[in-house]
């Protein structure tokens, strides 16, 4: 049934991000009404066996991030709960297998979708007894992650335990091509149907494609293999998703879906394609509750990705849009590894550009493996010196963040782990507030990668 009045659009984001803006400002370049569900703006009220929603909203566009929490289940139990009010896109029971990277593959695999070989044990021994299965060098991952957080290249030496912090990790095959630069592909994909693709190339030392790690990208929409393609859309139906960007990887004998992501960035893809998905979902959103949109404006939108403030930005955040968290000059983190987690004092280093922590505390949770070595200096020595660096998991309040942190001897100084700009740039930091009631005396190494 269809209606020529403005739909009401709800964009289910409680972080402030480019897509949701994008989306929100898509809905409404269609001649529709945006409404941007926060924290700020949103109530859900049982009265007298009523319930109401507020703001009022047609359909919801789901664009809850759970693999960046700590506790996804909140995000995903209010997904829930407004999904029961109307009709929303991307449903939280959809949204929560493909931000589980073990069940995403399991449903994937059992409607014959290809996927790589993995392992997940609760045991850390039985994962450790069956690491031969996957060969000289293996991909080791958390089950929820995001950006390329929380995956690691392992050879068959290094540890690995069944959990990385608080969330279960598993081992899975490394697909690759002899003598070729390691790439993979992101399908964009929006009610069925490819928007846009893109491939991605692996940094300079690193094996990770990821955009949010430095990948480079290069549009792959016109040329890609019909096989990728197919498994990109019939990966998003099995999953149940209305839209997501579908990772896949092409091995010697054909291609291998990797991740199903029910919040893909648009960044990247708008880089390589000039393509934006924003106005594709607006679209879907729209007419999923009976409104019409002009094919013509939306794909004239798609060329331009209008992540502008929206108009329906809640009173409250027009003059903090994007105003950082704030973060202590020391604060009790957890830095987990592939071997374990501690929790630990750290101190905020803003003039360090590189996460620095202790060697012992280092293995102790198995931050690693050494991914390459970097020269760094300090504002007192000229001279530089070289360290290793390492993929490091570390917990800061609610939040989790994958960066590479360099390894030093740091039992002579006060904390064993330094917070550098890599975490501290998501942040504001408060020389006042430090939560151990100390004031370190030790002078601190300002990370500064040496050419």
């Amino acid at each position: 049934m269809t209606t020529d009045r403005a739909v009401r659009v709800g964009v289910l984001s409680l972080h402030t991000s480019k897509e949701s803006k994008a989306i929100c400002n898509a809905v409404e370049e269609l001649g529709h009404s945006p409404e941007w569900l926060r924290s700020e703006n949103t109530t859900v009220r049982v009265r007298d066996g009523a319930v109401q929603l507020e703001p009022e909203v047609d359909v919801i566009a789901n664009r809850m991030l759970l693999s960046n929490t700590e506790q996804p289940c909140e995000e995903l139990g209010l997904a829930d709960t407004l999904s029961q009010l109307v009709p929303m896109l991307n449903e939280p029971s959809a949204t929560l297998t493909a931000a589980h990277k073990l069940a995403t593959a399991t449903a994937l695999a059992t409607h014959d979708v290809r996927v790589p070989d993995v392992l997940l044990a609760l045991a850390s021994d039985q994962l450790n007894a069956a690491r031969d299965e996957f060969g000289e060098e293996a991909v080791y991952k958390t089950a929820i992650g995001t950006h390329g957080g929380g995956t690691w290249k392992i050879g068959p030496e290094d540890p690995i335990n069944a959990k990385v912090g608080n969330r279960y990790a598993f081992l899975q095959n490394l697909i690759e091509r002899d003598g070729q630069r390691h790439r993979d592909v992101r399908v964009y994909v929006v009610g069925g149907e490819v928007v846009a693709a893109m491939y991605r190339y692996a940094p300079d030392n690193d094996w990770r494609t990821n955009v949010a790690l430095g990948g480079s990208v290069e549009d792959a929409t016109a040329d890609l293999p019909e096989e990728a393609r197919e498994m990109a859309e019939r990966s998003a139906e099995v999953i149940g998703l209305d839209y997501a960007g579908v990772d896949l990887v092409e091995g010697e004998d054909g291609w291998y879906v990797l991740e199903v992501n029910p919040t893909a960035g648009f960044k990247g893809l708008y880089e390589a394609t000039n393509v934006s998905p924003a106005p594709y979902i607006a679209k879907l959103a729209i007419e999923r509750a009976g409104g019409e949109v002009d094919d013509g404006r939306v794909w004239e939108l798609s060329a331009h990705l209008d992540d502008s403030t929206p108009s329906v930005m809640p009173a409250s955040l027009t003059v903090d849009d994007g105003e950082p968290s704030v973060i202590g000059y020391t604060e009790e983190i957890v830095l987990s590894g592939t071997a374990g987690s501690k929790s630990v004092f750290a101190k905020s280093d803003t003039g360090a550009s590189r996460t620095s922590i202790d060697t012992r505390l280092a293995a102790d949770i198995g931050a690693g493996p050494i991914k390459s070595i970097t020269r760094v200096k300090s504002g007192s020595r000229k001279t530089a010196k070289s360290r290793p660096v390492v993929d490091v998991v570390v917990g800061v309040g609610g939040n989790q963040h994958t960066v590479t942190a360099s390894v030093e001897d740091r039992s002579h100084m006060d904390y064993p782990v330094i917070l550098g700009r890599d975490i501290l740039g998501n942040y504001q930091v408060d020389v006042g507030r430090r939560v151990d009631g100390q004031t370190p005396d030790s002078p601190e190494e300002e990370e500064e990668s040496v050419e």
